[in-house]
């Protein structure tokens, strides 16, 4: 596991703990522990983005079945030590994904917002057929609407 930065603020850092801990086994039973229930995810496919809790959890709990091979390999973290970006790369089916995962907390060390972006658009194309193929018919409800 890769080095908890040392400005996070305490909260945060045993959130993030807790969240290495999860990917890496890949069982996220416990992420609604660690997620505000008024969460955003913001999804690499859509603008728009899905809210509460249920729907970023339904969203990670989705994807962590469809990545093989998901390694973090970089993090960073906000100066008010609130904010981390992690750096990832990941396979889906034949295609290889590199990505970051912008995630906030609030001082209670609950996730309330979640962005992830992934290049190359090829393996953004299969991630997004794959999790089509399982919540497709059930994140779309959970859209935010502007």
């Amino acid at each position: 596991m890769l080095d908890i930065p040392e400005n996070l603020h305490p909260a945060v850092a045993q959130s993030l703990t807790t969240w290495h801990d999860m990917v890496e086994r890949a069982d996220l039973k416990a992420l609604e522990s660690i997620v505000h229930p008024e969460a955003t995810f913001r999804s690499p496919m859509s603008i728009n983005p899905y809210a509460p809790a249920e729907a970023l959890v339904m969203a990670l709990s989705t994807v962590i079945t469809v990545f093989e091979n998901l390694t973090y390999h970089r993090q960073f973290a906000s100066d008010d030590g609130l904010n981390v970006v992690l750096e990832f790369s990941a396979d889906v089916g034949d295609r290889s994904v590199k990505g970051i995962d912008m995630i906030r907390f609030d001082e209670q060390g609950l996730i309330t917002d979640f962005e992830v972006m992934i290049r190359p658009f090829n393996g953004l194309q299969a991630l997004g057929a794959a999790m089509a193929a399982r919540i497709g018919d059930k994140l779309p409800s959970f859209k935010v609407r502007k």
